[in-house]
C-alpha cells in the first residue's frame, strides 16, 4: 500500500525529493502539506519572490538556517548535501540537481508549468504538473517529449481533472457508459467579473483578486473541463458549456441523453452544474444497461434507473497532490495523461473593447476572459488559446466580447510556452493531413 511504502521511505531516511515551482497560494499550501507526508519533502522551492519561498518553508517550522538560497547547480548541491532546502528565483535549477527525483509546478500560470516541465524533461526528470493550465495549453507536447524520453508527464489529482479522471477509471472499470462528466462550480458565473467587483470577496477568503475573478468568471471552470476533455475524449456540448443548476436529485435527469429528456446530445460530455449542492464536487453520469444494477443503484440512491450519477463532493486540489506525485515515482502511475490531440481548446475572448498596443493582463484580469469549444471550433475561428494571452500584446482591435485570434496578438515566441505550442499544433496540422479521406467524401453524383 501506497502509505506503507510512504512509511518505509520515511524510516529508511531516503524521501522522495520534489522540486517544486510556485510559492503563492497554491505552492505555499503544498509546502504545508507535503511536511506532513511521510517519505517526501519539498527540497527546491522556485520563486521570483525568494522571500515568499523562504516564507512557505518558515511556515512548516523549518529554522532559518535549514534554508539556503541558491541561484547555480554547485551552491544547491552543496546546501543539499548539508541537509537544507533550497530556494531559487530559477525555475529551471530544481531540474538540473542530481539529488531530485519529480518535479512539479504548484502555480496557475501556463508559462510557468511550461518552462518547469520543459526544464525536467531535458534533464531526465519525471513530472506531475498541479499546473492544468499549462496541460491544457501544452500538455500534449510535453507528454510527447516524454515517452520520446522515458519519461513520465502527468498531471496530479487534487484539481477537478484528476478527481474526475480517478472516478471516470472507476465507472468505466465497473463498465458502466460515461454520458456527461463535470463540475460543480463553486460560483455564480459571471462573464464580466473582474479584481474590481470581487475585492471584498477576495479580501474576505484572503485571496488575490485576480484568482478569485477567474472563478467568478469561468476561466478557471473552462480550463477545467478543458483538460478533463483532452484526457478523455468526451466534448463539449457547445461553446462555453451549458451550466445548468442542479443538485445530487436532479443532475441525473438533467444530463441524460436526449432521447431521454436530457441536455446530453451524446454520450462523452463535459459540462458543469451550478448551485451551491453540488459546489466543489466532481460527477459521472452513466447509462446502466443492466436492469438489475440499475435498480440496485436506484437502491443505493444514485441513480433513476436507467441512468445513474456518481458524485464525489469535494476536491481537495494541492493537498491531494502528493499522492500523485508519489504513486508517479514510486509505480510509474499517472494520474491524468492528455490524449495525443487535443479534442476541446479554451478560447480568448475580449472582456472590453481593446486597441493596438493594449496587453492581456492575467486570467480573472480585465482584459479577457477564457471559454471552453471543440478543438476543431477554435481552430476554425483562429482563436488564440487562452493559456497563451497573459502578456500578449494587441495588434489589431478587438471589439467587448469577441475572440481574440492568433492574427490579433503579438506573443513572446521564445518563450517555452509559445515555442511548445507551435510545436504542438505543427504535429496536430501533419496529423491531420495524413489521415485519409473517408470514402464517403468523395462520392456523390452520377458516375
Amino acid at each position: 500500500m501506497l502509505r506503507e511504502a510512504l512509511r518505509q521511505l520515511q524510516a529508511d531516511d531516503n524521501p522522495i525529493r520534489v522540486g517544486a515551482t510556485g510559492a503563492g497560494w497554491m505552492g505555499s499550501g503544498f509546502v504545508a502539506q507535503m511536511a506532513h507526508v511521510p517519505g517526501m519533502e519539498v527540497a527546491v522551492l522556485a520563486d521570483p519572490d525568494v522571500e515568499a519561498a523562504r516564507q512557505a518553508f518558515l511556515a512548516t517550522g523549518l529554522d532559518e538556517d535549514a534554508i539556503a538560497e541558491a541561484e547555480t547547480v554547485p551552491q544547491a548541491h552543496a546546501a543539499l548535501r548539508r541537509g537544507q532546502r533550497v530556494v531559487t528565483p530559477d525555475i529551471t535549477l530544481a531540474a538540473r540537481l542530481d539529488p531530485i527525483d519529480v518535479i512539479t509546478d504548484v502555480t496557475p500560470s501556463p508559462a510557468s508549468g511550461a518552462a518547469t516541465a520543459l526544464a525536467a524533461l531535458e534533464n531526465g526528470k519525471n513530472v506531475v504538473l498541479v499546473n492544468i493550465e499549462a496541460d491544457v495549453t501544452v500538455g500534449p507536447m510535453l507528454k510527447r517529449l516524454a515517452a520520446g524520453a522515458g519519461l513520465l508527464y502527468s498531471v496530479s489529482s487534487g484539481d477537478e481533472p484528476g478527481c474526475l479522471m480517478e472516478l471516470v477509471d472507476f465507472v468505466t472499470s465497473l463498465g458502466f457508459e460515461p454520458i456527461v462528466i463535470g463540475k460543480g462550480k463553486n460560483n455564480p458565473l459571471d462573464p464580466t467579473a473582474t479584481p474590481d467587483s470581487v475585492v471584498e470577496s477576495a479580501r474576505r477568503s484572503d485571496k488575490d483578486p485576480y484568482q478569485v475573478a477567474s472563478y467568478v468568471d469561468g476561466t478557471k471552470t473552462m480550463f477545467e473541463m478543458t483538460c478533463a476533455a483532452n484526457a478523455t475524449g468526451c466534448m463539449p456540448i457547445r461553446r462555453g458549456m451549458v451550466g445548468p443548476e442542479a443538485n445530487q436529485e436532479t443532475v441525473t435527469a438533467i444530463f441524460a441523453l436526449e432521447e431521454d429528456g436530457g441536455l446530453a446530445p451524446f454520450p462523452g460530455v463535459v459540462d458543469f452544474v451550478q448551485g451551491s449542492a453540488m459546489a466543489g464536487g466532481v460527477f459521472v453520469t452513466v447509462r446502466v444497461s443492466d436492469a438489475r444494477v440499475a435498480a440496485d443503484l436506484k437502491y443505493l440512491k444514485v441513480g433513476n434507473g436507467k441512468y445513474s450519477t456518481f458524485f464525489r463532493p469535494y476536491h481537495l486540489w494541492f493537498i491531494e497532490a502528493p499522492l500523485s506525485i508519489a504513486r508517479a515515482h514510486l509505480y510509474g502511475q499517472p494520474t491524468l495523461v492528455p490524449l495525443d490531440e487535443p479534442v476541446a481548446e479554451v478560447l480568448t475572448v475580449a472582456k472590453r473593447d481593446l486597441a493596438p498596443g493594449d496587453y492581456l493582463d492575467e486570467f480573472g484580469g480585465y482584459t479577457f476572459r477564457a471559454l471552453i469549444d471543440t478543438a476543431g471550433a477554435a481552430r476554425a475561428a483562429g482563436a488564440l488559446p487562452a493559456g497563451l494571452a497573459p502578456g500578449a500584446r494587441l495588434v489589431r482591435p478587438v471589439p467587448a466580447g469577441a475572440i481574440i485570434g492568433w492574427h490579433d496578438v503579438a506573443l513572446e515566441e521564445d518563450a517555452p510556452v509559445v515555442r511548445l505550442r507551435r510545436q504542438q499544433d505543427k504535429l496536430t496540422q501533419m496529423a491531420e493531413s495524413h489521415r485519409p479521406i473517408p470514402a464517403s467524401a468523395g462520392e456523390g453524383g452520377n458516375s
